[in-house]
């Protein structure tokens, strides 16, 4: 499992010109772009999702989880892309749907669970997502 996670004053995921999800502009908050393995298991879901509600990358070195701060996860299997071969990208890596779709929904539970506020876009739909990186703050993590 792969994530990118940005610290962010707001963020919104637009599906056919509707807004489904969104941190409002008055919070900081993390935007998660969360790319799925064929290896990846409930288990690694909740290990990586633990981690990133602890991650103390808000301010004053704060986490997620000392300041409830909102989480927005978007699926993106394109994270998992490999392009050291060629111009185009190979998609082998990342796991179909039937194996991704509800390892993205057990990592958004997982957050809930540990008490976060999480929104989600709608998995395997063309997304816009908006966003205002914070500091700028980006790490790649992966479980």
């Amino acid at each position: 499992m792969r994530a990118v996670v940005q610290r962010v004053t707001e963020a919104t995921v637009e599906v056919e010109g509707e807004v489904v999800a969104r941190i409002s502009p008055a919070r900081q908050g993390l935007l998660v772009l969360l790319g799925v393995g064929h290896d990846d298991t409930g288990s690694i879901a909740a290990t990586l999702a633990a981690k990133i509600w602890k991650l103390r990358i808000l301010d004053d070195e704060k986490s997620a989880s000392d300041l409830g701060a909102p989480i927005l996860v978007v699926s993106q299997f394109t994270l998992l892309g490999d392009a050291r071969k060629s111009r185009r990208p190979s998609w082998s890596a990342a796991a179909p749907r039937p194996v991704a779709e509800p390892l993205v929904d057990a990592f958004a539970a997982a957050l809930r669970d540990l008490g976060a506020t999480v929104e989600t876009g709608h998995f395997g739909a063309h997304m816009r997502v908006a966003s205002v990186n914070d500091g700028p703050v980006t790490l790649l993590m992966e479980a």
